[in-house]
């Protein structure tokens, strides 16, 4: 786990942003600036891969109206999106080398603004798990490498 928290902030250390948490589930970036800023950049990068964003899921808005009918619920999000795509290319070659790997796609980056520091946007990705054969890790590292390399360019 330590290598691959290594290996992020040494990717990411050239960025005007900050890495929060980066391990073998998930990693988290931050930057300061507008949500909206940040949302935009991230799907452009997506759309600049030449990839579609299929589906933007709003999660604060949904978590912001459930809160009222739930006693006590606190204010969990600011602003909160997660944005779903897939790769043609990435997603066959991950599911050639082993069909099971279907549970990894489609690939979401999420961006979002937590009450606590409205000045900072939050950008994150599950990190797929290296798993299965040798074929099958390769694949899934593509899958990483493409997620660590939208938020890259997003957060530039």
């Amino acid at each position: 786990m330590f290598r691959s928290a290594l290996a992020a902030m040494l990717l990411f250390a050239g960025l005007a942003h900050g890495v929060l948490a980066a391990g073998d589930h998930m990693a988290v970036f931050t930057k300061e600036g507008s949500f909206e800023d940040v949302r935009d950049a991230v799907d452009m990068a997506i759309t600049g891969q030449g990839l579609v964003v299929n589906n933007v899921s709003h999660v604060g808005e949904m978590l912001e109206r459930t809160g009222q009918v739930v006693a006590g619920a606190k204010r969990i999000f600011l602003k909160a999106e997660a944005l779903e795509f897939c790769s043609v290319v990435v997603s066959r070659n991950m599911m050639e080398a082993d069909p099971d790997n279907i549970v990894f796609c489609p690939y979401i980056i999420t961006v979002y603004v937590v009450p606590e520091k409205p000045h900072e946007v939050r950008v994150a990705y599950r990190k797929p798990q290296l798993v299965g054969s040798q074929e099958s890790q390769k694949a899934l590292k593509a899958v990483d490498d493409l997620l660590s390399g939208i938020v890259k360019e997003a957060l530039q």
